[in-house]
């Protein structure tokens, strides 16, 4: 799979890397000496206040007290989270696989 390019990806860890405090201040800034766990920690809590987040948006929908932009747009931002984290879960695992088949 060395040559596939996957754009999902390509967002999530650009996404990511604004997490980290590099490329932008959007997102969760990590501290400048955080370590890998506390960046995973801060991009969970992210995720997961972003689905809250489009989940009360489309609560307030349905109640008639919100509009559909807002929905989409707040679906959309959950979504990316969520590739965020399947992105940052695959390249754990992967540099797991690398690891374990290194010869002792």
């Amino acid at each position: 799979m060395a040559g596939v390019v996957n754009p999902a990806a390509i967002n999530a860890y650009a996404q990511a890397a604004k997490m980290g405090g590099v490329g932008g201040a959007e997102g969760v800034a990590a501290a400048p000496g955080a370590s890998f766990g506390d960046l995973l920690s801060n991009v969970l809590n992210e995720a997961a206040t972003t689905g809250q987040a489009a989940e009360a948006k489309a609560g307030a929908l349905m109640q008639g007290k919100g509009d559909i932009v807002d929905v989409v747009t707040a679906v959309n931002a959950a979504e990316l989270s969520l590739q965020t984290v399947v992105a940052i879960r695959d390249r754990v695992i992967s540099a797991y696989q690398e690891v374990m088949r290194m010869p002792i």
